[in-house]
């Protein structure tokens, strides 16, 4: 079984208020591309993954007139895939829901959200003391992870939870030292977002379920120039450590143990003050420790990175207009 992660950048701009795809020539939320081109771009991404799941980060957005699944489902009906049934948890007010794009011939998928008092359900708040003074801070999620109990067609029963934590980008930043401070504290928010999402994951390896977390965790070793002030990253501290109550994904451990030289990527963002592109290790695939003895295989689909995507060139160019982020792949003999 194959399953993916994959940011879209503002998939939602590609839809009416009637969930029906725009595909014109207007221009799409994507740096000079076209709405229809982002489309045809997406589809042929997802084609070529052939995945049996897609956890889809930045989904189309659930509001009061709109509706993620019917949005997800329309398009999966228009361009013919196979990944045409999707579910979706709590909605957020940023238009950049959490889903999954599933082949329900594949396997079945159901929202089932879990709390305890450890770890609240991601929908509520959790209680932290984020900046050392002795009193408790309350922190929620501006996009809830979405947490699913899937059932393979081979009857394999596992957890999957699809998380997109909150960009530590100081938005509103008038001056040096404000950026600075909103850099911090938006630094300490998704610290504790962190500790909320490895409480849940320690209450299901200790119930001995078989989980994978996936998504866009907008941070990474050596991110950025605060994270010597706090010791981790929010990567490190979902991974725990090595051992039973640890998660494993390759390329966030090889990133780990090589602070200087190469590491993997999986995003690409124009710099427009630079006028240069900027690639980091985003995307993630992680994994307990039961599931690594059902022969893991992973692989960033890159256009330039992977030889296979550099070689084929119209999926070489639908990678690079259909978002700023590249799929990552988990097969697995489940």
């Amino acid at each position: 079984m194959r399953l993916a992660t994959y940011n879209i950048e503002w998939f939602s701009s590609l839809f009416d208020d009637a969930d029906q795809l725009v595909l014109d020539g207007s221009w799409s939320s994507r740096r000079d591309v076209t709405k229809q081109d982002q489309a045809a771009a997406i589809a042929t991404v997802l084609r070529a993954l052939d995945a049996d799941a897609v956890l889809v980060v930045e989904a189309p957005d659930q509001n009061g007139t709109r509706s993620t699944v019917a949005a997800l489902e329309n398009f999966a009906a228009h361009m013919g895939l196979r990944t045409r049934a999707a579910v979706i948890g709590f909605s957020n007010d940023t238009q950049q829901e959490i889903a999954l794009l599933y082949d329900p011939e594949a396997l079945s998928a159901r929202h089932a959200p879990m709390a305890s008092p450890e770890a609240p359900r991601f929908d509520q708040s959790f209680a932290i003391d984020l900046d050392v003074d002795a009193h408790q801070d309350l922190v929620v999620f501006s996009k809830p992870p979405l947490e699913l109990a899937l059932t393979t067609k081979g009857g394999t029963e596992l957890r999957l939870i699809g998380a997109h934590l909150k960009s530590k980008a100081p938005h509103g930043a008038r001056n040096r030292d404000e950026v600075m401070r909103i850099s911090i504290a938006n630094r300490r928010k998704q610290l504790a977002q962190a500790v909320w999402l490895r409480r849940r994951i320690e209450s299901l390896l200790a119930a001995g379920e078989a989980l994978i977390v996936a998504g866009d965790l907008n941070d990474g070793p050596g991110l950025d120039e605060y994270e010597d002030l706090f010791g981790r990253s929010s990567v490190e501290i979902i991974l725990g450590e090595d051992g039973p109550d640890g998660l494993y994904d390759p390329h966030a451990r090889r990133a780990l143990e090589r602070r200087l030289g190469a590491s993997p990527t999986t995003s690409r963002f124009f710099i427009h003050q630079e006028n240069r592109y900027l690639q980091a290790l985003l995307d993630y695939l992680m994994i307990s420790q039961d599931l690594r003895a059902r022969q893991p295989k992973w692989r960033i689909w890159h256009p330039f990175d992977d030889v296979a995507c550099w070689n084929d060139a119209e999926l070489r160019a639908a990678l690079l207009a259909a978002s700023d982020h590249f799929p990552v792949t988990l097969d697995l003999a489940i």
